[in-house]
């Protein structure tokens, strides 16, 4: 009888803590009203001041270059991401004037390049490994238009950690949303 009730007791334990774990869980909200847009990023993270350059930025407080960034430009009000091109070309493009620019000592090649649908919006999702003289990165992007604005939101970790946290950072990228 006390085996039962053991045992009982066990089942109700494993499914009330399972119950607890959503698939965001260790992951916190971030919320830009005034440019319209919102994100998921890794409990443990805080927020950089970066001059001149993105709009936000937060990194993780051990692995200090493991960071999310949005970058806002304008582009003219009538255009779409499709008018920019396919994924493939608009990751392309990226890769060329955004993360290895010539000249910068970058190599950045485009792994994936995939378009989805969100809130009546297109977003790509874009993948890279990227060279730097003494380190290999992976990235993960995800590029939107709207009212007049592209928004590159992109996700950086190490190689060597990518393997590791890559579940994690898909989620991220994939929070991402303007409205």
């Amino acid at each position: 009888m006390l085996n039962r009730i053991v045992a009982l007791l066990l089942i109700v334990l494993t499914v009330a803590l399972n119950g607890c774990v959503s698939p965001t869980s260790g992951l916190k909200s971030y919320i830009d009203t005034s440019d319209g847009y919102q994100f998921l990023y890794p409990n443990g993270w805080s927020p950089v001041q970066v001059a001149n350059g993105p709009d936000v930025v937060f990194h993780d407080l051990i692995e200090e270059t493991e960071n999310v960034s949005v970058v806002i430009s304008p582009v003219a009000s009538d255009k779409t991401l499709p008018d920019l091109g396919t994924p493939g070309e608009v990751g392309y493009k990226l890769s060329k004037s955004a993360i290895a620019p010539t000249g910068s000592g970058r190599e950045a090649e485009l792994v994936n390049a995939e378009a989805r649908e969100g809130g009546g919006k297109t977003y790509y999702l874009l993948e890279y490994a990227v060279k730097l003289p003494n380190q290999e990165r992976h990235n993960l992007a995800s590029v939107v238009i709207n009212h007049g604005k592209l928004y590159t939101f992109n996700a950086s970790t190490t190689e060597k950690r990518w393997q590791k946290i890559k579940n994690q950072f898909q989620q991220v990228v994939d929070s991402f949303q303007v409205y």
